[in-house]
């Protein structure tokens, strides 16, 4: 006997600057979708300029969930974005709608799709312990002692990856188990829903920090300097908080105390967002591929994705 199917999902992902919201309006012109931001940016409220946010105008025509859900002053987690997301997925759903995610943080795709392990929280007494260790014997000595406790684990880990081998060992030894083995039971516990993932990529990186370089000087004639010069009045903030070290915004407060020259503001800003591009381009294109991916330089990209998308809602 066929099993049902599940409701329907999208989930559209790419680096900055890729066109993401572009096409997911498109796609909400012709299909019965809603949009859930995944932009572990735009949840903070006030930060609307260096975060790209659309605006009140577009908002209002195509409204996006999942922004603006906390003050600068506070942290949002891959785990709160999960349970938001399904919270709205299912409203979405109920109304006999198609959810649409669309966004660059691909942390939490791949939490939503691959689930969050119950891993126990950091010990930093145990911490201490392995630091002195490593100190002491170095850290392929700490990943050899991991490969002895959790093999799998230990085989995807450089020897010097200080951070991840740490915590790696600590959930072992807090545990009593594999970190693997956690992550693996955690994978087993999918949402209900069939999901079609797009993931947008640029054939030439040029051209794509090249529309970075523009965007980020659009930020800058659209006042992102007096933005932040605006949230540092109103809210309590210092740039140990995510909010902060979202770029563009560490960049333009850097400059701000003088801690780096003003003339190397834009040029910084630019090259950490072409950094996090990259970083986003590597996780989509290895550590967590979509079911397809288009050229978002294509100038028919829109048709594409969204012949796609008819066929997967048999539309």
């Amino acid at each position: 006997m066929t099993q049902p199917r599940h409701p329907p999902a999208i989930l559209l992902m790419g680096p900055t600057a890729s066109g993401k919201t572009a096409v997911a309006m498109a796609l909400a012109d012709r299909f019965p979708v809603e949009l859930i931001s995944v932009d572990s940016a735009q949840v903070f409220t006030d930060m609307d300029v260096g975060t790209a946010k659309p605006d009140r105008q577009t908002l209002a025509r195509y409204p996006h969930r999942l922004i603006d859900l906390i003050t600068p002053e506070q942290s949002y987690s891959a785990a709160r974005f999960c349970a938001d997301a399904l919270s709205a997925m299912a409203e979405i759903t109920a109304a006999g709608k198609v959810p649409l995610l669309v966004g660059g943080t691909i942390l939490y795709f791949r939490a939503l799709l691959q689930g969050l392990a119950e891993l126990p929280q950091a010990d930093p007494a145990l911490r201490a312990e392995i630091d002195a260790e490593a100190a002491a014997h170095g850290w392929p000595a700490i990943h050899a002692r991991l490969a002895s406790l959790d093999p799998a684990t230990a085989a995807r880990l450089h020897p010097t990856d200080s951070q991840r081998l740490q915590r790696a060992l600590e959930i072992c030894l807090l545990s009593g188990r594999k970190m693997s083995e956690l992550l693996a039971e955690s994978e087993s516990t999918k949402p209900p829903y069939d999901f079609l993932s797009i993931g947008l990529l640029p054939s030439d990186r040029s051209v794509l920090h090249t529309r970075i370089a523009r965007r980020f000087d659009e930020m800058l004639l659209a006042g992102l300097d007096d933005e932040v010069r605006r949230l540092r009045g109103q809210y309590d903030l210092h740039l140990g908080l995510p909010s902060m070290r979202c770029v563009g915004y560490r960049q333009v407060w850097e400059a701000q105390d003088g801690l780096i020259p003003r003339t190397e503001m834009r040029d910084r800003g630019v090259f950490a967002t072409r950094q996090l591009a990259k970083r986003q381009i590597t996780s989509l294109g290895n550590g967590f591929p979509a079911d397809h991916t288009y050229d978002c330089l294509d100038a028919s990209l829109v048709d594409k994705v969204a012949a796609r998308t008819g066929a997967f809602l048999r539309i």
